[in-house]
């Protein structure tokens, strides 16, 4: 596990790129290029595969809210997934050509952790910052952030914690009683109230043995509720609601039990509307509206993925915004408050976008293997990606 503390003096959004034809040999206008509708690699082109994708999350620091200046710090804490780090070479040239300015700085201190971590979760208990980690032995385990975060914002502090502390770093608490690997893990909204893991005075913590019975799948997301401190949503093949106030075994809600066809991979709660986003094994995205939920249907659907979603999540203070990942190496942006437009469409089909819906606004490419994504909480617009080809920070819109 690691905190980063990266910089960068630049947000450049990458537009799709423009291409003769998806079939060099044709003749026509130019053709947007799509990731999912291109054509395969060519003879001698191969994919290489030069680090694992990692888990993270956003921490929210003394930034505060609406920041917009450069250079733009953004605080990371991040799992690694692979037994050792591989680096990727830089061609000496491409060093030259860069102006030394525009190249983002990256500050890292590290905890050492057993095991490969599945999922890493951010939040604050009172003035303590919090990290609650999901790792592939079956564990689930807190550390706290403190220290890591102070030693990245100082060169000299750092030296010594790398030299001296960082060997030592141990979680706060751990919990080993579940029976499985697991990849799901959520904190709720603050003041804590935690039913299966709650804080004690003496700085330790109680954690409720008695199962939320209904899943029967692995349960692949779990998320609180941003506007109900005793609501959660989970997901395996179905979505189901929870109310903590009840016993587990009666603690749902509300379930759809064929959501997607596949199991539910993400889900994400809007905080601006009732709305509960989700992403499918079979590349699907869905809008449901708590408040017919019970209907089984979803509000919208959209169908551009092409391969299992691996991330979603609703922009922070943008209305009706969300970005998803996709393991067929897209990144989307999407806006459900857009309707449709004929003069806008007419637009579309001449650069061969016709079948594309109008909701979707941006496409990133690019990455190989997207693991997850995030909208920084405190910088408009910021998106910040993993993937086997590293983290990528952008930004398209100013929202």
């Amino acid at each position: 596990m690691a905190a980063h503390k990266g910089r960068r003096h630049t947000c450049k959004s990458r537009e799709p790129m423009e291409t003769e034809s998806c079939d060099p040999d044709s003749e026509g206008p130019p053709q947007v290029y799509l990731p999912s509708r291109g054509p395969p690699l060519r003879e001698g082109e191969e994919l290489v595969m030069i680090s694992a994708p990692s888990r993270f999350d956003t921490v929210r620091e003394h930034l505060g809210d609406n920041w917009t200046e450069l250079p733009l710090p953004l605080y990371l804490c991040v799992g690694t997934q692979a037994e050792s780090a591989q680096s990727k070479g830089t061609d000496e040239d491409d060093d030259d050509e860069e102006d030394e300015e525009q190249k983002p700085q990256l500050e890292l201190a590290m905890a050492p952790h057993c095991g490969g971590i599945n999922r890493v979760r951010v939040s604050w208990l009172g003035e303590e910052p919090v990290a609650g980690v999901r790792s592939e032995k079956g564990q689930v385990e807190v550390f706290t952030l403190r220290r890591l975060l102070q030693v990245v914002d100082g060169p000299h502090a750092l030296v010594v914690f790398l030299w001296d502390e960082q060997a030592r770093v141990k979680p706060i608490f751990s919990f080993a009683g579940h029976m499985g690997e697991g990849l799901a893990l959520d904190w709720p909204p603050p003041p804590p109230n935690i039913h299966l893991w709650t804080p004690t005075d003496g700085g330790s913590w109680h954690v409720d043995q008695r199962p939320f019975v209904g899943h029967t799948r692995s349960v692949e997301d779990l998320q609180w509720s941003p506007t109900e401190d005793t609501v959660s949503c989970s997901a395996d093949a179905s979505i189901r609601i929870w109310d903590i106030r009840a016993a587990p075994g009666k603690a749902c809600m509300l379930t759809t039990a064929t959501a997607h066809d596949g199991d539910v991979k993400v889900i994400s709660w809007s905080c601006q509307e009732p709305f509960l986003l989700s992403g499918g094994d079979d590349g699907a995205l869905k809008v449901w509206d708590l408040r017919q939920f019970k209907s089984g249907s979803p509000v919208t659907t959209f169908k551009q993925h092409v391969a299992p979603v691996t991330s979603v999540e609703w922009h922070p203070q943008a209305h009706g915004v969300f970005a998803a990942s996709g393991a067929d190496n897209q990144m989307t942006q999407w806006d459900v408050a857009v309707e449709q437009d004929s003069e806008a469409g007419e637009a579309e089909a001449n650069l061969g976008l016709a079948a594309l819906p109008q909701q979707l606004f941006f496409v990133h490419q690019g990455e190989m293997d997207l693991k997850e994504l995030h909208w920084h909480p405190q910088c408009p617009g910021v998106l910040i990606s993993t993937a086997l080809s590293g983290f990528t920070v952008f930004c398209t819109i100013s929202v």
